[in-house]
């Protein structure tokens, strides 16, 4: 196996960036207070990103997973959002199993 330089500068990139987003998001919130309404919005977020995620493997890939997509957004409805993915890994799991 090879290491290829420009492969891991861009994943140490990308984690740089993921953390400086989180730990600046730590530090705004401190600074800010938060009204009702944004605090609605900013709970909206995580569902939003679930199903943008989620969408293009809804339309491009086979049943199980256009199905498991679907158990995915009815479970983000109600539920968290890690329990809404692990309901949706684990129909897929399911469904791709029946399938074969």
């Amino acid at each position: 196996m090879t290491l290829d330089v420009d492969t891991f500068l861009a994943i140490l990139a990308m984690a740089a960036a993921t953390m400086l987003t989180r730990l600046s998001g730590i530090f705004l919130v401190r600074r800010l207070s938060i009204g009702e309404e944004m605090r609605e919005a900013l709970d909206a977020i995580p569902p939003a990103v679930l199903m943008a995620v989620i969408a293009p493997t809804a339309l491009a890939t086979g049943w199980a997973e256009t199905i498991a997509c679907g158990v995915t957004v009815l479970a983000a409805l109600r539920l968290p959002l890690l329990a809404s993915v692990a309901i949706g890994v684990a129909s897929v799991v399911v469904l791709r199993a029946a399938g074969h």
